[in-house]
């Protein structure tokens, strides 16, 4: 009867005269109780996840477990108010050509007690500890949700495990399930297995203290036979499979190759692994802690081995199998991880470089220097002070006395011999004192070699650093080790105060700087490295501009020679600065202006006629056969101005003021102007260049696709090639055809600068001595990560490693996509920083396994290639197999490590307390020289596996033969036996 029956006939009732309280007194026993419910959820999980019905797959593969791929899938159910993590784990099988369940018969075990028999993947060395203890490839777990939850007492774990038995006999599921029970650090699981008429108990055993009878062989199969309770007499044989493991911790014999360099050597140039300018690399502290030796005997039956309490067959020599992992040690220290840390470090800092070495270094002696980038305010300024005595060379110079003489030498955060080391590194062409030589060099210094077009040169362009032989990369590096080695940011701060003043010292004596490719600033690169160069630019028009005023009058007649003499116009280039005349030099002062200005009016007003009998000026050469529309000569190429450099602020600063004049006509005009700047002087120079011009000559000239010629047939029916100008020169108001008016025939040379170096440098100059140590580390870290990578990329190619080399592109990668942006979020800086880091790990380590296998010292190439190979599998393998075990060259290298490691212990003068097991181990009775001989060379083994395996019918003699198998594992700190144990359900 359901419950509205129920209700309606209580309702019913009710209206006949009976009792109204009778409607509350149904009770309905078909409600489900916390524990069903718990079920209900398990089985829920289970049909979701598809576990339900027979199991199939291949046999398991050798090595499967190691090689494949694991999975893991979760859910969350609860118990009432307490919840579990319910989580499947499987090994990733392909699926096979048949469905296999074709194949099973009804009597076909579940695929999970067939594994339990397995002996492919015995002592698997990365996989969940339920696979080492089981060989399970597929198996779910019930384990309480939050980490400090613990299924401690009795009842509730029967409770548990009731429910998954209720569940896996409801679904028919035949993966095994497992519940983790007491605290989650003890690794305690009690499960079941179901198939049909079967089914496999898993228990465990963990305690502290070991019970002496089960530290050997002989004690294990006894508890293992009894806990079968086998009812046949002659019991079926037991499989066994044992690994001991052996630790090697002492390295003694071993120094650790890498020396910390020695940095009061660094004024000298080279130290001890550390060339000046070069990052340093390897760990400081040996990267491999311990080394593992496990040997194993694979498949050995009953009877075979003897290892009871009073001697042992287990010789690790006599092991048909030895594999070896290695223990790295947490976060070795190396050098090149901890510059790129510590420099990185200094991107967080908030003080500027006056806050840092003292705002007095300048203003000590009354306030009449205040600054030296205020120094051109200084000179322009009208002041009482006679101005050669404020020239900015003075300024600079008496700048660093007075710092020198306000620190006093002791307190300078760098010493001289350190700075001046430094400097001359940065600038080499500075070696030579003597004037004419300085110039000489400097003239030469900024046009480097062509560079290399190669892989790790252009790595720049990627990361947005600096090219690997310039000037802002060498003081990347000079700065980091500063930073690292010679007082931290009062040393960073000190060394750019110095080379900032260096820059006005060059800027103000025309000393180009070197390490910096010629031309424009390259975007590729970093802001800071884009500001040098826009300074060397500045440098470089200011010192053609002082040299033509130095040059000029005598040798060549003021304005005809660039008229009559076009090849020696070729000498001199396109940079017009170089031929200008003495008393045009300010051609920018307003009178000078003016006078253009009417020369240019005057011009404009006379007939074309009377403009081609102007003088024409600035010639470069001919324009090969174009000649001019009207007067029929050779078109010239003019001398034109060479376009503004441009740094990438000040692009973005230029495109920003465009943008915000909008899109009124005014705006556009005015916009159109600023843009035109460049046209319109090289307008001007070509009106200059050809007298009696018009605009379609300029066109043909300065862009050729403006002037479409067209084959037409004239009037007498001849073939004449005309042209006209584009459609887009033809639009009225075009900024063209108004600039080409307002334009006058002025060459390059009287023309207003387009660029003006002087401003441009002073802001350059001023840019630089507001950088504050943070914002320099900020600029020149994609630097010092670029540095980074190429050191790391040198190192491996001595050691070539594979799996290093996938992580240097992973690194270049990353860093290409991070770098690339104004401002790194600092977690992906710290990100690349750390895989450079681990790098660095792993090529030491490499290195500390060569030195440990004396892979150098090997004489046999073979052997020495194997080695090499083994060496390297280590570093990418949980576990590598040594081939030949103890008798192969790898073997017997491992074995001498052990009898050293031996020796030393046994020679110290303290003997170390034995603990119990230890004790226990060493006991071999009356076999006094195998105790003797196989003792001294191997310590007491740090763990002891057993695999012990039978197939034996359970619980009566006539019940099918199932799968009993019990792992064992004895270490100093706890013993674990760990039980599954297979019953045929079918009558019982």
């Amino acid at each position: 009867m359901t419950d509205c029956e129920g209700a309606q006939q209580g309702r019913t009732a009710g209206g006949n005269g009976a009792p109204e309280s009778e409607v509350f007194e149904i009770t309905d026993f078909t409600t489900a109780s916390e524990w069903e419910r718990f079920i209900s959820k398990i089985e829920e999980v289970l049909n979701d996840w598809k576990l339900i019905g027979i199991s199939s797959g291949k046999p398991l593969e050798k090595g499967i477990f190691t090689t494949g791929t694991w999975e893991e899938k979760s859910d969350e159910i609860s118990f009432a108010d307490f919840k579990f993590s319910v989580t499947h784990h499987y090994l990733v099988q392909e699926p096979s050509d048949k469905d296999g369940k074709e194949e099973l018969g009804e009597d076909a075990l579940p695929l999970p007690m067939q594994d339990l028999l397995c002996m492919n993947n015995d002592f698997p060395p990365r996989a969940h500890c339920l696979v080492r203890w089981y060989g399970l490839r597929e198996f779910v777990v019930i384990a309480p949700a939050a980490n400090n939850d613990a299924v401690v007492s009795e009842s509730k774990c029967n409770l548990l495990l009731s429910s998954v038995s209720i569940a896996l006999g409801n679904t028919g599921c035949q993966v095994p399930l497992f519940v983790q029970i007491h605290h989650k650090w003890r690794r305690m699981y009690v499960g079941e297995c179901q198939g049909p008429g079967v089914r496999t108990d898993f228990e465990m055993v963990h305690l502290r203290k070991v019970p002496s009878q089960y530290t050997h062989l002989s004690g294990l199969l006894d508890i293992f036979k009894t806990k079968i309770g086998c009812p046949l007499t002659p019991l079926p044989p037991v499989s066994i499979a044992i690994r001991l493991t052996f630790v090697l911790q002492d390295w003694q014999q071993y120094f650790w190759p890498q020396q910390p360099p020695d940095i009061d050597a660094l004024v000298g140039g080279e130290v001890g692994g550390l060339e000046f300018g070069k990052l340093p690399f390897g760990a400081c502290e040996d990267p491999i802690s311990e080394l593992h030796l496990a040997t194993t005997w694979p498949h050995l039956a009953e009877g075979i081995i003897v290892d009871n309490d009073v001697y042992s067959d287990l010789d690790p020599l006599q092991a048909p199998q030895w594999s070896v992992r290695v223990r790295k040690a947490d976060n070795p220290q190396c050098l090149l991880g901890d510059f790129l840390t510590e420099f990185f470090k200094l991107c967080r800092r908030k003080e500027s470089t006056d806050e840092i070495l003292g705002r007095s270094a300048f203003d000590e002696e009354g306030k009449d220097v205040a600054d030296i980038t205020h120094a051109l305010s200084k000179l322009t300024e009208p002041a009482p002070v006679p101005i050669p005595k404020l020239s900015v060379t003075n300024m600079v110079h008496s700048a660093k006395k007075k710092i020198r003489k306000h620190r006093g030498v002791d307190e300078s955060p760098l010493n001289n011999d350190v700075l001046n080391t430094i400097l001359l590194f940065l600038f080499p062409d500075a070696a030579d004192k003597l004037a004419d030589v300085f110039e000489n060099r400097a003239s030469t210094s900024a046009g480097n070699n062509p560079p290399p077009e190669n892989e790790d040169y252009n790595l720049f362009s990627q990361f947005k650093s600096a090219p690997s032989d310039s000037l802002t990369y060498k003081l990347a590096l000079c700065l980091c080790m500063i930073n690292f080695y010679h007082g931290g940011v009062k040393g960073v701060a000190h060394l750019w105060q110095e080379f900032v003043l260096e820059m006005r010292y060059r800027w103000e004596n025309n000393y180009l700087i070197p390490g910096l490719a010629n031309g424009s600033p390259d975007l590729r690169c970093c802001l800071l490295h884009q500001k040098l160069q826009m300074l060397n630019c500045c440098i470089e028009r200011k010192k053609a501009r002082d040299e033509g005023k130095r040059g000029s009058a005598s040798d060549r007649s003021p304005g005809g020679a660039s008229g009559d003499n076009p090849d020696k116009e070729k000498e001199f280039g396109k940079s017009w600065e170089s031929w200008s005349d003495s008393e045009e030099e300010f051609f920018e002062c307003l009178s000078d202006t003016e006078d253009l200005k009417g020369n240019g009016q005057e011009n404009g007003k006379k007939g074309a006629k009377e403009s081609v009998n102007l003088k024409p000026e600035g010639r470069l050469h001919p324009h090969g056969k174009l000649m001019l529309l009207h007067p029929g000569e050779p078109l010239y190429v003019p001398i034109t101005q060479e376009p503004a450099p441009m740094t990438e602020d000040l692009l973005e600063e230029q495109s920003e003021v465009l943008a915000k004049l909008g899109t009124s006509a005014e705006g556009a005009h005015l916009r159109a102007r600023m843009q035109s700047a460049c046209l319109l002087s090289d307008m001007e120079s070509f009106k200059a260049a050809n007298p009696g011009c018009c605009l379609e000559d300029f066109v043909r000239w300065y862009s050729p696709r403006d002037y479409i010629e067209e084959e037409v047939v004239d009037e007498k029916g001849n073939k004449v090639i005309r042209g006209e100008l584009s459609a887009r020169m033809k639009i009225p108001s075009n900024m063209w055809v108004e600039a080409w008016e307002t334009a006058k025939p002025v060459p390059a040379r009287r023309q207003k600068r387009l660029f003006d170096d002087t401003r441009e440098a002073e802001k350059v100059l001023h840019y630089l001595a507001v950088q504050k140590p943070a914002d320099l580390a900020r600029h020149l870290l994609p630097c010092i990560i670029h540095a980074a990578v190429l050191k790391v990329k040198e190192e491996e190619a001595l050691e070539d490693i594979s799996s290093v080399k996938k992580i240097i592109k992973q690194i270049i990668s990353h860093s290409s996509k991070v770098l690339r942006f104004p401002s790194p979020e600092d977690k992906k800086l710290e990100e690349i920083i750390a895989q450079i880091m681990s790098v660095e790990a792993i090529i030491a380590r490499a290195r500390s396994l060569k030195a440990k296998f004396g892979v150098e010292k090997c004489e046999n190439e073979e052997e020495k290639e194997d080695l090499q190979r083994f060496v390297n599998s280590l570093l990418e393998q949980p576990e590598v197999s040594v081939v030949g075990a103890g008798r192969g060259p790898a073997g017997s290298i491992i074995h001498k490590l052990f009898v050293n490691a031996q020796r030393l212990t046994e020679s110290s003068d303290e003997v170390p307390a034995v603990p119990p097991l230890e004790e226990e181990l060493r006991r071999s009775g009356s076999q006094e020289e195998r105790r003797q001989g196989l003792q001294s060379e191997f310590p007491p083994p740090t763990g002891r596996e057993v695999i012990l395996r039978t197939s034996v019918p359970r619980p009566a003699p006539y019940s099918k033969a199932l799968p009993q198998r019990m792992y064992s594992v004895l270490t100093r700190e706890d013993f674990r036996l760990a039980g599954a144990f297979s019953a045929d359900t079918t009558f019982f």
